[in-house]
């Protein structure tokens, strides 16, 4: 996959580079283990090599940006012995995002954002009533790890995240240019305007 999107990108007039957590030292990680479903007091499930993000390092990505490149990063991670394991994806663009202290973290998902109690589009959420919605069960199923990398990405510094629809064609472009947008923006603290 990895490759399809940066021969497209290149194909389309961009100049894109593909790489991994692993290049440049990029995305430190460390096993991760999953919650026993026998309760707190069994040990955890070891999940192979699937990993989480300890730290980003993103002097390549920098240099990459500086001389013009679009980065497309796999989310693979690198382990203290060199070990690769896998991330999830959303997870490692909000830690990357963050690191680079990006304008705007946009998740495209297959639904056209988070849908209220009676199943209409939020179209704006500050970060506290998307925590408060997780608690009260507004926000549920796959819909709960988007936004809470959402909200990771909007603790390190990331200025807005957008949540949409990405099977509609031109998706970002009308989220992020048009007044209303089509998806869910979230901010910090105070809803700011679309589009801005």
């Amino acid at each position: 996959m990895n490759k399809q999107i940066v021969s497209l990108i290149n194909l389309y007039g961009g100049k894109a580079v593909g790489l991994t957590g692993k290049d440049g030292d990029l995305i430190r990680a460390r096993k991760h283990f999953a919650p026993s479903p026998a309760g707190a007091d069994a040990p955890p499930v070891d999940l192979g090599l699937v990993g989480e993000v300890v730290e980003v390092r993103p002097a390549v990505l920098r240099a990459l940006e500086g001389n013009g490149f679009v980065p497309v990063i796999a989310p693979i991670g690198v382990g203290a012995k060199g070990e690769a394991y896998n991330i999830n994806g959303d997870t490692v663009a909000a830690e990357v995002a963050g690191a680079l202290s990006a304008e705007k973290l946009i998740l495209l998902t297959d639904v056209p954002g988070v849908m209220d109690a009676q199943g209409g589009l939020v179209s704006t959420m500050t970060a506290g009533e998307t925590a408060a919605a997780i608690r009260d069960g507004t926000i549920t199923g796959g819909m709960i790890p988007k936004v809470e990398c959402g909200l990771t990405a909007l603790d390190k510094g990331v200025r807005k995240v957008h949540i949409l629809d990405g099977r509609v064609p031109h998706s970002v472009l009308l989220e992020i240019f048009t007044d209303a947008g089509i998806g869910t923006e979230i901010n910090p603290s105070e809803p700011g305007q679309r589009g801005a």
